[in-house]
């Protein structure tokens, strides 16, 4: 393993970088591959140009892509020297032998694991050392009608039976559904949702050894309660598109969606305008609107969040030490340009420049959002409430992570076995037990 010299978070650009004698130049490939986007990098690394000499070439790669491309770079020895992915990419990339697991682990202990929330770091641990290097990440938020569940005298809900109290409450179609659930299959949408209700319940799938889990008692949990909030949604095919549209007209008690509503909910997108009036720049429904980003089911009273989060790998053909100083200056210095890039969907994964610290967090927030109108988030939503979404990403979790198992349990969820059976149920095709029984089979398959 290459390895990086440990200088310390106070000396990432300290003067013997400025004035090293000699300038290098390295190539990051990047998913974020929107016009805009692809602007805020190159201004990352144009900062950093001017900082240390060292010149970084940004690539665009389709995150569809990334994965096969990856791969076949890898084969021939001709991976970038940064490589920006998700997730799901993490331990299959890390176990190929494409991520240099002791560069990563040096910058996080060098910038201070204290400084990064601690959910996005543990996803990215494997035998001991952090594979790759969290940038950001967003945090699945239960999204619900505080006013409605205020006036109703309901608990926020953060729990099963919570959100099946509110369901009884307050579903009265077609004025107001209690609930907007994914059932369209071919939607990762769907999956998204059940993996989320899933973690709630705690229960996964995959088994820490490897193996699928044939304790089907968890599972059914997972089935009822989905079929609970299906039945209290609309007929059809529904999916992320739907479960919007249906919120930001208010006829919605509660969704579960990604926090890139947040600027639609603040009237900042024509594209997916607020119809609950007839102002569609209204903030009316982000004011009356709450979120949980930890829910939990019955047998897990600790509950769970699902998140999703973004990471920085340096690969094993990398110039190291200037790569690891680039992704140090993307979570520093270049940090306000990374967030920047979406600020409602790329929540600070590191805090500050120090334990205790949250310059980071403040700065997001800061950050203007919206796409045909631009604010703060600060702007529409109170400090308590981003806090709140913000550290979910501390306790953020997939299935397998854990147990070293998110590759296993990245094939279940790509496989979409759950969505396939779980329609069947909520259709009233095939009763619990069966429906339990064939996801056990065909996870079993795989």
């Amino acid at each position: 393993m290459k390895h990086v010299t440990k200088l310390g978070a106070s000396m990432l650009l300290c003067a013997t970088m400025i004035s090293s004698a000699f300038a290098d130049e390295i190539t990051m490939w990047t998913m974020e591959e929107q016009p805009e986007r692809m602007a805020r990098q190159q201004q990352i690394a144009d900062a950093f140009n001017a900082a240390t000499g060292h010149t970084v070439n940004v690539v665009a790669v389709s995150e569809k892509d990334i994965a096969t491309r990856a791969t076949a770079a890898f084969a021939a020895g001709e991976l970038p020297d940064v490589l920006n992915h998700t997730v799901q990419h993490l331990l299959p990339f890390a176990e190929a032998g494409m991520l240099d697991s002791g560069a990563a682990t040096d910058i996080i202990d060098d910038l201070g694991s204290n400084t990064f929330a601690s959910g996005p770091v543990n996803m990215a641990k494997s035998d001991g050392e952090i594979v790759s290097v969290p940038t950001d990440g967003w945090t699945q938020l239960v999204v619900y009608r505080s006013d409605l569940f205020k006036e109703a005298g309901l608990n926020p809900p953060k729990t099963f039976a919570d959100i099946e109290a509110a369901i009884a409450a307050l579903h009265n179609p077609p004025s107001t559904y209690g609930f907007v659930a994914a059932t369209k299959i071919d939607e990762t949408y769907m999956m998204q949702l059940i993996e989320h209700i899933s973690l709630a319940a705690g229960y996964s799938p995959v088994n820490a050894d490897g193996s699928v889990n044939e304790d089907t008692s968890g599972l059914k949990q997972v089935l009822s309660f989905y079929k609970t909030i299906a039945d209290a949604s609309p007929d059809g095919d529904l999916y992320w598109k739907q479960s919007r549209e249906l919120y930001l007209a208010g006829q919605a008690a509660m969704i579960i969606w990604s926090p890139s509503l947040l600027d639609e909910l603040g009237g900042l997108r024509d594209s997916a305008p607020v119809t609950i009036n007839d102002d569609p720049t209204s903030k009316a429904l982000a004011k009356d609107t709450g979120f949980v980003t930890v829910f939990a089911g019955p047998d897990n009273a600790g509950g769970a969040a699902y998140a999703d989060v973004r990471y920085l790998g340096v690969t094993a053909d990398a110039n190291t030490d200037v790569a690891s100083d680039f992704i140090k200056f993307v979570v520093s210095e270049g940090y306000g340009d990374w967030l920047g890039m979406a600020p409602e969907g790329k929540f600070p994964v590191r805090s500050g420049k120090w334990g205790g610290d949250t310059s980071y967090e403040k700065l997001w927030a800061s950050l203007d959002v919206g796409v045909d109108r631009k604010e703060p988030l600060a702007n529409i939503y109170p400090k308590k409430v981003i806090d709140d979404i913000v550290a979910g990403l501390s306790v953020g979790d997939r299935w397998g992570v854990s147990d070293g198992q998110l590759a296993t349990a990245s094939k279940m969820v790509n496989a979409r076995v759950m969505s396939q059976v779980i329609r069947k149920y909520i259709d009233g095709e095939i009763s619990l037990d069966d429906a339990a029984a064939e996801i056990v089979s065909k996870h079993k398959a795989l």
